[in-house]
């Protein structure tokens, strides 16, 4: 079909949930895309935070492929020996002893505040329910994870929500402070807001987190969906602030493109968790795990996460040059392969110009550009890239 009529055709047959951009995308390799017409892109959109080894990987496709032949789904009343490694290498490489295996960040979201929730009714009493999250947090489309999410614009149509989520500013610790009270259980906040705007904290910010955490005596959910599997610099964000969650979750690039999610927590809060509390019938299906196997170690063992703190300096540096050109850049910031370049102006034109110079790109917010490529990219991959937004950005 033409791309034309695959437009058309999905356009009338799939529910419109999504904006898309009119491009079909055929084929990928490395940081570079191709449309159904060949034209090639450089992608520094990875799927959103996804494909963080790059698209097509040759031993993510080789364990995948190796796992289809052998095991393709058994349900989880079943032991297999792909979840099992998994598990562990994530229970060696983190803080966590347990870990609970889904399909997506927002099912693993969904499973951390049923845990939360699950443990303080058992310890704390069944008055403490709440969970305090940020404004301008993003956490999933659930109904759960929505009322979860501190924006409006996410939530706008579906009441009621959820009982027993509030809001206070990110990186306001005082704000934060105030708000606890008798019901609050835990609080749920991202390393760095990405849905947000990449909205990066004070350096003290998460430590002061976790010490009003153990003053309280209540629970630190981190969600890592998006900052998680090296995409900071770091295997996981919360190493940059020398702290420990009580729960965590992943999922986006933690199949680096195979839908896989997990819930990450220390023993003593897992345990809550017993026999038909929570499921999932694909969570830890044999082919998610052999995909994520593959990618962790690959992380792991290949000096992704130094070569991600190298490119995200280059990258950074680059923009705030861009940003001395160009006047309606009001603010660049980052850390690691996750960074913005505020706007004075609405982004639409500007991503929607980048496309067409084959280079893509999204937004957080009407005014922000995202930036989350392949952790792999070179300087010669940000080079082009700054040089075409350079060239977008002129005379506007």
């Amino acid at each position: 079909m033409s791309e034309k009529e695959i437009m058309a055709l999905a356009d009338e047959n799939i529910i419109n949930t999504y904006k898309r951009f009119p491009i079909v995308l055929t084929k990928g390799s490395g940081v570079k895309v191709w449309d159904v017409n060949g034209k090639e892109y450089l992608d520094f959109v990875a799927g959103i935070a996804v494909c963080n080894l790059g698209h097509s990987h040759p031993q993510v496709i080789a364990a995948v492929k190796e796992q289809l032949e052998n095991l393709t789904h058994v349900s989880n009343l079943y032991y297999t020996e792909p979840q099992t490694q998994l598990a562990r290498l994530l229970v060696e490489n983190s803080f966590a002893d347990k870990v609970f295996f889904c399909n997506s960040g927002a099912e693993a979201n969904e499973a951390a505040i049923k845990l939360a929730r699950k443990y303080a009714h058992e310890n704390m009493g069944p008055g403490k329910f709440e969970l305090i999250t940020m404004k301008d947090s993003f956490h999933g489309r659930t109904m759960a994870t929505i009322t979860a999410t501190g924006q409006e614009k996410f939530q706008f149509g579906f009441t009621p929500l959820l009982e027993g989520f509030t809001y206070v500013p990110f990186n306001d610790l005082q704000a934060l402070e105030a708000r606890i009270s008798n019901k609050t259980c835990g609080i749920m906040v991202e390393p760095i807001q990405g849905e947000g705007g990449v909205n990066i904290p004070d350096d003290n910010y998460l430590a002061s987190v976790r010490e009003i955490c153990d003053r309280h005596g209540i629970l630190l959910i981190i969600d890592e969906v998006q900052t998680g599997m090296g995409r900071t610099g770091k295997l996981f964000a919360y190493e940059h602030s020398e702290i420990k969650p009580d729960i965590m979750t992943l999922a986006k690039a933690l199949g680096n493109g195979f839908p896989v999610g997990a819930m990450l927590a220390t023993d003593k809060i897992a345990k809550a968790f017993v026999p038909g509390n929570h499921a999932s019938t694909f969570g830890g299906s044999p082919l998610a795990m052999a995909a994520a196997n593959a990618t962790v170690k690959m992380m792991l063992q290949e000096g992704i996460l130094e070569h991600c703190r190298t490119m995200g300096d280059y990258f950074l540096l680059q923009l705030k040059k861009l940003q001395q050109k160009h006047k309606i850049i009001k603010e660049v910031r980052g850390k690691g392969l996750m960074l913005a370049v505020q706007l004075n102006i609405e982004n639409g034109d500007i991503v929607n110009e980048c496309l067409q110079r084959g280079l893509l790109i999204i937004s957080a917010g009407s005014k922000t550009l995202r930036f989350v490529p392949p952790l792999i990219i070179t300087a010669q991959d940000v080079d082009q890239a700054v040089k075409v937004l350079d060239e977008v950005m002129e005379g506007k």
